[in-house]
């Protein structure tokens, strides 16, 4: 069975990752613009893997990302790999 969680914490993960913002600085960003959050509800929410959408879609603007690929992981390169349906 996919588990969706997981897949959405490491996609949010793998943005902050590429631009090297750590949840401290996510928290200040989100902050200026208009979003409040403490940096530890912020890792809570993110390494839990259960966010709405709104939250992402307010992270990505944060730091300035306008697209993000929704493939799974292994996908995500180019490279397909078979998993059981």
């Amino acid at each position: 069975m996919y588990n969706w969680e997981i897949e959405a914490e490491r996609l949010l993960k793998a943005e902050l990752a590429r631009k090297g913002i750590t949840y401290r600085v996510l928290a200040l960003k989100l902050e200026a613009i208009g979003v409040t959050d403490t940096e530890s509800a912020i890792a809570n929410k993110i390494n839990r893997g259960r966010y709405k959408m709104v939250f992402f879609m307010q992270c990505m603007k944060a730091i300035g990302i306008d697209e993000v690929s929704v493939a799974p992981q292994g996908e995500r390169s180019g490279q397909s790999q078979p998993r059981a349906v």
